[in-house]
C-alpha cells in the first residue's frame, strides 16, 4: 500500500508541469493568466464573488464598490459575470455595462470569470428546465438541428462582444468561460436528464471550435464544471469532452457546504477528484461555485470554507461564492459590515492562503 501511495505521489510530481492552453492562438495575456493561476494554486486560492462590483446588498452600479471591499478594503480577486442578459430585454445596454465591468476589473489587475445562464433559444422559457418548452433543446442547437443557425447567430454576438473587451493598452481581456455549468443536474435545460452524453459533448465541442476557429475568440480559458453529484473520477468525466477541449476543471457545491448538510469530508473528497485530475492532465482546477445563503454560520469562512480549501493538498486556483442580491433580504453569499460572519470573513481574508485583488495586483499576473 505504501508503495502505491509513493508511486501516486511520484506520478503527480511528474505531471505537475504548467501545461498549456488548448487554444494555440491564445493571447499573451490569456497564456500569462493560465500560468499565473497554475503558480497561485500551489500556494493558495483566489477568492471570487459573483457580480461583486455590479451590485450588492441595497446598491447597484456604483463606481469601484463591492460588499467585499466594504469589509476588507479590496475587491475579490475573481469577479463573476454572466452572459444571461445577452438575450434579455435590453441586450445592448447590458453588454455596454458588462464591458465596463470587465475592463475595470482587468485594468485594476483582477480576474474575470463568465457563467452563462442561457435563456432557452428554442422556447419561451428561461434557463430552468421547468421554464422551457419541455422539449429537448441541446439536440436542436448542434449541427443538423433546426436551431443550429440561430445558435450560431447567438455565438456571433458573444464573439463580437468578447473581442470588443480590451484593456488600457488595447489588448484583449482574458476571461475564464464556464458554459453549461451544473450539467449533471436536471434544473437547467442542458442538464443530464434532457440531453444525451454525446449531444452534450457535441454542443461543447461545437461551441468552442466555432468561437475559437471561426470567430477568432482567443482570450478564453475554457472551464468544465458539473455540480456535486459525482462520487468517482469516471462519474466526473461522464460528459467530459476530452483534454483537447478543456483548460480548467471545477465543481459547484453548495449542498455539502451547509445548504443541505455539513459534509465537509464529501466536499473534500469530490474536490480531490477534480484537483487530482487537473494535476495529472496539466489543467487548472477551481471550486467554481459555492456558498451559504445568508451566511447564518458566523464561523463559516474559516471553519467550513477555508478548512475545505486547505485539506488534502488540494490545488485550486480560485473559489467563487454566489451573488449578493440588491433587493432580497436573504439571497446573499458575502457579508457586509455588521453581518454576523463579517469578523470571521476578515480572518479568512487575513490568512496567507487566500488571495484577493490586492494580492493579484502585487504579483502583476498579466505581465511577463
Amino acid at each position: 500500500m505504501k508503495r502505491i501511495n509513493l508511486l501516486f505521489v511520484f506520478i503527480m510530481v511528474l505531471n505537475d508541469g504548467f501545461g498549456q492552453l488548448i487554444d494555440q492562438k491564445g493571447t499573451r495575456e490569456t497564456v500569462k493568466l493560465f500560468k499565473s493561476l497554475k503558480k497561485i494554486q500551489k500556494k493558495g486560492v483566489v477568492f471570487g464573488h459573483q457580480h461583486a462590483t455590479e451590485y450588492g446588498r441595497g446598491w447597484s452600479g456604483e463606481e469601484d464598490r463591492s460588499d467585499v471591499k466594504s469589509i476588507v478594503g479590496t475587491h475579490p480577486g475573481v469577479i463573476g459575470i454572466d452572459f444571461s442578459g445577452f438575450t434579455g430585454r435590453n441586450p445592448e445596454l447590458y453588454k455596454t455595462k458588462l464591458r465596463k465591468t470587465v475592463q475595470d476589473t482587468y485594468n485594476r489587475g483582477g480576474i474575470v470569470t463568465v457563467a452563462w445562464h442561457f435563456y432557452n433559444p428554442m422556447g419561451k422559457g428561461g434557463f430552468y428546465w421547468k421554464g422551457s418548452d419541455s422539449l429537448e433543446v441541446v439536440s436542436r442547437l448542434i449541427p443538423g438541428g433546426d436551431g443550429h443557425e440561430k445558435y450560431k447567430a447567438i455565438l456571433d454576438d458573444i464573439a463580437e462582444w468578447v473581442n470588443s473587451c480590451k484593456g488600457a493598452n488595447g489588448e484583449l481581456i482574458p476571461m475564464i468561460f464556464r458554459p453549461y455549468h451544473e450539467f449533471d443536474g436536471g434544473w437547467f435545460w442542458w442538464g443530464a436528464p434532457h440531453c444525451s452524453v454525446e449531444d452534450f459533448k457535441t454542443l461543447w465541442k461545437f461551441t468552442l471550435s466555432y468561437l475559437r476557429d471561426e470567430r477568432n475568440v482567443h482570450s478564453f480559458i475554457w472551464a468544465f464544471s458539473p455540480d456535486n453529484k459525482f462520487e468517482t473520477e469516471a462519474e466526473f468525466l461522464e460528459r467530459y469532452p476530452g483534454d483537447e477541449w478543456v483548460d480548467m476543471v471545477g465543481m459547484d457545491n453548495y449542498a455539502d457546504m451547509g445548504r443541505n448538510r455539513y459534509d465537509l469530508d464529501a466536499a473534500v473528497r469530490k474536490l480531490k477528484i477534480v484537483s487530482d485530475y487537473a494535476r495529472k492532465h496539466k489543467k487548472l482546477a477551481a471550486f467554481t461555485e459555492t456558498g451559504l445563503e445568508s451566511i447564518p454560520n458566523e464561523k463559516w469562512w474559516t471553519e467550513t470554507l477555508l478548512k475545505v480549501l486547505q485539506s488534502e493538498n488540494l490545488r485550486l486556483s480560485y473559489v467563487l461564492v454566489w451573488r449578493n442580491d440588491k433587493k432580497s433580504e436573504t439571497h446573499y453569499y458575502a457579508p457586509v459590515p455588521g453581518h454576523v460572519s463579517a469578523p470571521d470573513f476578515i480572518k479568512f481574508y487575513e490568512d496567507k492562503f487566500t488571495w484577493f485583488e490586492e494580492d493579484l495586483i502585487k504579483k502583476n499576473i498579466y505581465k511577463k
